[in-house]
């Protein structure tokens, strides 16, 4: 069977996990800030802080951002559900934008529609998905939330190693945060670098970099320059801090990233390059083989982007022309021992958010969700299983 994706771990990962294993520090220790250290030199930003998970990393960048009960947010509703329920869990409402029908992307006609619709004393940001790994045109979006003086929030779990246009002949890469406020990235086992599950933030700001490790770690503060409570936190004699003091000055949680997590993805991270490479070759590869899926069916297109470092291989599919069902595709892919899936449902579909408040048709998102079949697509994978995905499908689209 021939999975949507899976995680590519091999001995080397195997053996920086098994070397925390056998120290002191399972959590809390040293390897979650080397982790932090080595990610942010990769991407180019001065600030990363880990955490459990993407989810997580998305929650807390609305954390740092303050969001609250009245504020609203722009989301694509071509995502997962946690680039809306991050705003929710601070009570802000979201405001769904349309993305392209061919690539699953936020533009900036579709963000100044959503913009539009809004409230603009109540818009606090706006949260842009790099869907598939290609990333969406930055520095048109930046544009719009720097007039409006909106944040721009990079939900970038697709997208590591995918580089993008700042301006004409300068390039940046996803997660340095040259025209965003935070980017967030996911370490879940299908995505490009795996750390089992967790996240990451990176940011320019210092102040916020900071509140973000704090609201990782419920809150808690522990250096005395910063305490408050100063009679409980110092000696009364000789004034030196009392070394079992911390105080919580703030609401926090427990999004910490592990050392166990953190040893795992330093050691892929330093594979990352070949990874890149790896992504890259199949995505030619399956592009070489596309004509072969009839005039029915093709993959989503990555022409802003034909370097991005693919997460997902998306075929958009006419299925009633083809005469089948998305479901008969998927079971007739899946008895002959391929594995699909769909990304996404658009999220104001969703009952929750149905139930909350009323989105316009948003026709790209429809055409988009009507189309896509997630193909496999992970660096494990050969040539020839890529000609047989291609085959398969042509003959079961007939």
């Amino acid at each position: 069977m021939l999975p949507y994706a899976r995680q590519s771990v091999d001995e080397e990962d195997i053996a920086a996990v098994v070397r925390v294993l056998h120290g002191d520090l399972l959590t809390t220790g040293p390897e979650v800030p080397a982790f932090e250290a080595a990610f942010a030199e990769y991407v180019g930003a001065p600030y990363a802080i880990a955490c459990s998970s993407g989810t997580a990393a998305l929650h807390l960048a609305c954390l740092a951002l303050g969001l609250e009960p009245g504020d609203q947010v722009i989301v694509p509703t071509i995502s997962f559900v946690a680039t809306a329920n991050c705003a929710r869990y601070c009570g802000a409402d979201v405001i769904f934008c349309d993305v392209d029908p061919d690539s699953g992307l936020a533009t900036a006609e579709t963000v100044r529609e959503a913009m539009d619709r809004a409230d603009h004393g109540k818009l606090k940001a706006v949260f842009v998905v790099h869907m598939t790994g290609a990333a969406v045109d930055l520095a048109r979006i930046s544009s719009l939330t720097k007039n409006a003086g909106i944040a721009l929030i990079e939900d970038a779990c697709h997208s590591l190693g995918t580089r993008y246009d700042i301006e004409p002949g300068r390039q940046g890469i996803v997660g340095d945060c040259a025209l965003s406020d935070f980017a967030v990235f996911s370490f879940h086992p299908v995505k490009t670098i795996t750390t089992g599950e967790g996240g990451m933030i990176t940011t320019r700001d210092p102040k916020a970099a900071e509140r973000l490790a704090r609201a990782r770690n419920h809150g808690l503060i522990r250096s005395p320059e910063d305490w408050v409570e100063k009679s409980m936190a110092f000696d009364p004699v000789d004034g030196e801090p009392n070394p079992w003091f911390y105080e919580q000055q703030d609401i926090g949680y427990n999004y910490r990233l592990t050392d166990i997590q953190a040893a795992l993805g330093r050691s892929q991270l330093r594979k990352l390059p070949m990874f890149v490479d790896r992504r890259r070759q199949l995505a030619a590869r399956y592009r070489r083989q596309a004509a072969s899926l009839g005039p029915c069916a093709r993959l989503v297109s990555s022409a802003q982007n034909p370097d991005a470092v693919l997460h997902l291989m998306v075929a958009l599919i006419d299925f009633e022309n083809v005469g089948l069902t998305r479901r008969e595709v998927m079971l007739r892919l899946r008895d002959r021992g391929i594995g699909s899936q769909v990304h996404y449902i658009p999220i104001h579909r969703q009952p929750y958010y149905r139930e909350r408040s009323a989105t316009p048709d948003l026709p790209g998102a429809s055409r988009y969700y009507d189309r896509c079949l997630s193909l496999p697509f992970y660096p494990d994978m050969t040539a020839d299983d890529v000609s047989t995905v291609c085959s398969v499908l042509s003959d079961v689209l007939g």
